[in-house]
């Protein structure tokens, strides 16, 4: 009987613990993740990622090792981002490079001409500000930065439209093709 509730009590130690962490270190680990991927709506998924992969590992945890180790999985989460970031560019690039290859091809040229109409009917549907930022971030190739220095709107602002402009944009692509 005394295994169980010392069980239990190892138990809710760990779980005050972890909120006790992530109460202190949640803004740190945040800001430590947005530093490493430049990327601030995938560094609050990170870090949210980083309490939850601690919870396997109530048993563990300890009072003078959990600040060290909370950085070493969000050190490991961010590598890992990292690694499938870099592994999705390339496989773009290849198949840019692919696409292109085979853009000769006429019916390629007319599948890619009836996607860039759709687009272009899709994008006249944004409101005026949205319809702005994903032509300057699509069409211009600016960063998020340089729209937000062009358009005189707050870098968080671009975000948003930007993620919101592409995610209903490939919502509404998906549907067309």
């Amino acid at each position: 009987m005394k295994t169980t509730s010392s069980n239990a009590s190892d138990a809710q130690s760990s779980k005050c613990l972890i909120t006790r962490s992530y109460d202190e270190l949640y803004p740190f680990i945040l800001n430590y993740i947005a530093y490493k991927i430049n990327n601030r709506y995938e560094a609050e998924d990170l870090a949210q990622d980083v309490f939850i992969r601690v919870l396997d590992y109530k048993q563990m945890l300890r009072e003078e090792t959990i600040k060290s180790f909370l950085f070493t999985i969000a050190r490991n989460i961010v590598t890992d981002y990292l690694r499938r970031h870099y592994k999705k560019q390339e496989v773009s690039a290849n198949m840019i490079e692919f696409m292109g290859e085979s853009a000769n091809d006429t019916e390629a040229k007319l599948n890619t001409k009836e996607i860039l109409r759709l687009e272009s009917n899709k994008l006249r549907t944004f409101s005026p500000q949205r319809k702005i930022v994903y032509a300057l971030c699509r069409y211009e190739e600016l960063s998020v930065s340089e729209v937000s220095d062009t358009l005189k709107i707050s870098r968080r602002t671009v975000e948003n439209h930007l993620l919101t402009s592409r995610k209903m944009m490939r919502e509404y692509l998906r549907q067309c093709i």
